[in-house]
C-alpha cells in the first residue's frame, strides 16, 4: 500500500486537524520572514541616511574650510582671538612628523605664518594721515602637506608661489583692485591643459612693494565679512625670511575627519598628544557644522533603534518558532490517539512500522512545506508594507532575499517533522494485537 496515498487519505479525512498545523506553521515562518524583511528594511535606511550624512558632513566641512589650528602649548589662546595673531612658534618639522603619521582624525595639512603689520607696509596703499596705523595680517603659507598613508586629496586652498601675493577684498579696494572670477571648470584634455596652464601662469593684477621686497598680485579674493577681508597670503618660505622665522611655523591648519564620535576633538587632542608633544588644539565650530552633529546625532539614534529592534526580533521569533513546534507535536499526540485503532488494523493486514512512522512524518512535511509557502508569503507581504523605504529603491530586489526562501523550505518541514517525531515513534512501535484486543 502507497505511504503518500495514505498520507493524503489522512489530511483529507482530518482537515481540522491539518489545518491547525498548516497555521501553526505559517505563523512561525511568517513572524520569522516578517521580523526579517522589516530588520532588513531599517538597515537599508540607515545605510542609505549614514551615507547621505557621510556625503553631508564631507561636502559641510570642505566648504567650511579649515576648522582645526594646531598650536604651541604655550600659545595664549586669547591673543588670537582679541588681536588675531600668533606670536609663539614651533619646528617647522612638526608638520612633516604629523604628514608621515597614521593619523587619522584629521586632513588637508597646511603650515603658516601669521603677522600683524601696518597696511601702510605696501607701498601703493595710501591712507590718511588719521588710518596710518591701520593694521592687516599675514599668512604665510604653502601647498597642503600630503598625508603619506592617504590617497591624495583636492586641497582647500591654492598654492601660493613664491614672488606672489593674494589679498582680502578690502586690501584690494584699498589698491582698487576688483574682486577675482571664480575659475570656470573646464571638460575635455584641451580644456584641462589649458586650465592647468594658466593656474600655472596666473595673471598679474598688480606689482607691489612690501617689507622691502617685491610681490605680484595674482588674486584679490571676494568680500567675506570677516579677517581674511584684511589680510593678505604669501608663500611660507618668504614669510619667514621677512619674519625671521626660518623653520618655524605659528600654527598648522586641519580639516578633522567625518568620524562618528561623541567628541572628534578630544580624540584629535589625544592622538597629536602622542605624535606631537607640547601642542594644543582648538576648533571652530560654526551653525553649519552644528546642523551636522545633529545629523550625525540622527544617525546614532537610528542605530540604536535598528540593534533594539533585532534584539526583540532575537528574543520574539524563538519563542513563536517553539511554541509553533510544541503546538504540532501536540496535534501529533492527539491524531496517535485519534487513530490508534486505525493503526492497529494498518499493523493487521501487513503495515510495518517504518511505513506507520513515515505517514505521520510524511504528514508533518507536508504540514510544513506548505505552510513555509503561505508564511513566507505572509511574512515578506507584510514586510514589504510596513518597511519604510526611499521611494527610489525598488523594495522588492531590495528585501527579497533567496537565501531566506530556501531556508526557510527546508528549515519549517524539517521543525515539523522533529516535533511530529516522538508521537510517530510511540504510533510505530504499538502492538496490533494488543490495540485490537482493547477494542
Amino acid at each position: 500500500m502507497n505511504v503518500w496515498r495514505l498520507v493524503l487519505r489522512e489530511i483529507l479525512h482530518r482537515k481540522l486537524n491539518f489545518a491547525m498545523g498548516l497555521v501553526s506553521v505559517a505563523v512561525a515562518v511568517g513572524c520569522f520572514v516578517g521580523a526579517r524583511t522589516l530588520l532588513r528594511a531599517d538597515e537599508i535606511q540607515t545605510e542609505q541616511a549614514g551615507k547621505a550624512l557621510e556625503d553631508s558632513m564631507r561636502k559641510i566641512t570642505k566648504g567650511l574650510g579649515f576648522n582645526i589650528l594646531i598650536l604651541p602649548e604655550d600659545q595664549d589662546v586669547n591673543e588670537l582671538h582679541t588681536e588675531g595673531t600668533l606670536t609663539k612658534s614651533m619646528p617647522y618639522e612638526y608638520v612633516e612628523r604629523l604628514a608621515n603619521s597614521k593619523i587619522v582624525t584629521i586632513n588637508h595639512l597646511l603650515p603658516m605664518v601669521v603677522r600683524k603689520v601696518r597696511m601702510a607696509e605696501i607701498d601703493k596703499i595710501e591712507l590718511p594721515p588719521a588710518e596710518s596705523e591701520t593694521s592687516m595680517y599675514v599668512i604665510g603659507t604653502r601647498g597642503e602637506v600630503p598625508l603619506v598613508h592617504r590617497d591624495l586629496k583636492k586641497p582647500l586652498e591654492d598654492h601660493v608661489p613664491a614672488g606672489t601675493m593674494v589679498v582680502g577684498f578690502q586690501i584690494g579696494k584699498k589698491l582698487q583692485l576688483k574682486p577675482s572670477k571664480p575659475s570656470k571648470k573646464k571638460s575635455g584634455k584641451k580644456n584641462a591643459q589649458k586650465g592647468e596652464a594658466k593656474k600655472a601662469k596666473p595673471k598679474t593684477l598688480e606689482t607691489v612693494n612690501f617689507l622691502g621686497r617685491e610681490f605680484k598680485i595674482t588674486k584679490v579674493k571676494p568680500e567675506l565679512g570677516n579677517r581674511d577681508d584684511s589680510t593678505i597670503w604669501i608663500n611660507l618660505t618668504e614669510s619667514q625670511e621677512l619674519f625671521d622665522s626660518k623653520n618655524l611655523v605659528n600654527g598648522i591648519l586641519a580639516l578633522e575627519c567625518n568620524c562618528a564620535t561623541a567628541d572628534r576633538v578630544a580624540e584629535i587632542r589625544n592622538d597629536l598628544e602622542r605624535i606631537l608633544p607640547g601642542t594644543q588644539v582648538i576648533e571652530s565650530g560654526p551653525p553649519a557644522l552644528a546642523r551636522a552633529e545633529a545629523r550625525n546625532q540622527a544617525k546614532q539614534v537610528a542605530v540604536k533603534n535598528l540593534e533594539q529592534h533585532q534584539s526583540f526580533a532575537g528574543v520574539l521569533v524563538p519563542l513563536v518558532v517553539l511554541g509553533c513546534g510544541t503546538w504540532i507535536g501536540l496535534l501529533a499526540f492527539g491524531n496517535v490517539r485519534q487513530r490508534s485503532s486505525e493503526i492497529g488494523i494498518l499493523r493487521a493486514i501487513g503495515l510495518r512500522s517504518v511505513q506507520i512512522l513515515l505517514i505521520f512524518l510524511g504528514k508533518a512535511i507536508l504540514i510544513g512545506l506548505i505552510g513555509a509557502v503561505v508564511g513566507y508569503a505572509a511574512g515578506f507581504g507584510f514586510g514589504m508594507a510596513m518597511g519604510t523605504l526611499p521611494e527610489a529603491t525598488d523594495a522588492w530586489s531590495q528585501l527579497f532575499a533567496p537565501e531566506l526562501l530556501l531556508a526557510t523550505l527546508l528549515i519549517a518541514p524539517a521543525i515539523a517533522a522533529l516535533a511530529s517525531w516522538i508521537p510517530a515513534v510511540l504510533a510505530s512501535r504499538q502492538d496490533p494485537a494488543m490495540i485490537l484486543q482493547a477494542d
